[in-house]
């Protein structure tokens, strides 16, 4: 069942809200806090069954400083420079066991696979990462925590990570930190957007079916989690949604998808409740850079699943050969494209 707006509607759709006027300061001191601790890169051989890549366990310093773990995969005895493919996990989910997320590595990546503080224990790959920030009263997850403050909220932090991230990822021995690229899907496509969003020169962007993606809509057209996380602390702190929507405008990847330059893929599923449509195309109408769009009709918060894989791959193949990546303003629906 379709969950949103006709795909005619939702071609020419973009959101009306505005970034806050200090979006830009806001983020640039937050990073240069960040970047008052050293990064403090960490990287140590681990032993797995898996005889065809290289693992590392890789701790670097986020937000304040605060360790964040990930896993670094590599070819065997690859010696670089590679290109890099950062990660960033959805909803609920870390960075996983050595034995899952195999497949940049296997395609010739250095492939990095970064924990989100506090989260891997509701997905279905653990974390290894916690949040040592306290929160006023919250819904239980993750998207209320300090929202009534850009200042405090969680993604804050999150996000600062996630840039960190790519930072860590350029000063890994292995890396050539000129051919570097941000993936994710739902929570970590909106990491992905993030991060294109606030670091400059990265080689592409992957992210599908993007979550945290023109959020005041969201809220009001799906009641499915973890959207309806913050519906329901509106529905008990029912005075607060000015403050909440200020805080919320600070982590919308439609925002951040309008400074990002990086040529992109999104994907997205039309009966997606968790990612309603309108959303994701929000985001793509917005984003600044070269971009394609890869449309599910009859899919939903899986996107296209594998098919979504296999585009990704071929989409940052190109890397590997130290080729630029492409992408052509194109909007492909099913087996049809036409120009968006």
């Amino acid at each position: 069942m379709y969950v949103d707006l006709p795909l005619d509607r939702l071609r020419e759709y973009r959101a009306e809200r505005e970034a806050p006027a200090d979006f830009a300061e806001f983020w640039e001191q937050s990073l240069a806090e960040a970047r008052t601790h050293p990064l403090g890169l960490q990287v140590t051989a681990v032993d797995t069954p898996i005889r065809t890549l290289d693992t590392y366990d890789v701790v670097f310093h986020g937000y304040d400083g605060h360790p964040i773990r990930a896993w670094l995969k590599t070819p065997k005895d690859a010696t670089g420079p590679l290109p890099v493919v950062v990660e960033f996990p959805g909803y609920g989910n870390g960075r996983g066991d050595v034995v899952e997320s195999l497949e940049w590595a296997s395609a010739g990546f250095a492939h990095l696979s970064m924990d989100a503080r506090g989260q891997g224990a509701a997905g279905s790959r653990a974390g290894a990462t916690p949040d040592p920030v306290g929160s006023a009263p919250s819904h239980p997850g993750f998207m209320t925590r300090g929202i009534e403050d850009p200042a405090t909220y969680y993604y804050r932090r999150v996000i600062v990570d996630a840039v960190r991230a790519v930072e860590a990822a350029r000063a890994l021995d292995i890396a050539d930190p000129e051919r570097v690229a941000v993936v994710g899907g739902s929570q970590g496509g909106g990491l992905a957007l993030a991060a294109a969003g606030l670091v400059d020169s990265l080689a592409g962007v992957v992210s599908c079916v993007p979550f945290l993606c023109h959020i005041d809509r969201a809220i009001t057209i799906t009641d499915a989690h973890p959207y309806a996380e913050i519906t329901k602390y509106l529905s008990i702190h029912r005075t607060k949604a000015p403050a909440v929507l200020r805080t919320l405008s600070y982590i919308d990847g439609v925002h951040f998808a309008a400074r990002a330059t990086a040529p992109a893929l999104l994907t997205v599923g039309l009966m997606d409740p968790v990612c309603p449509p309108s959303t994701v195309f929000a985001a793509y109408n917005a984003y600044a850079g070269p971009k394609d769009l890869l449309v599910w009709p009859y899919n939903a918060h899986e996107g296209g699943g594998v098919e979504d894989l296999r585009a990704s791959m071929a989409f940052l193949a190109p890397l590997l050969d130290g080729r630029p990546v492409a992408a052509h303003n194109t909007v492909t629906i099913h087996d049809q494209a036409a120009t968006g």
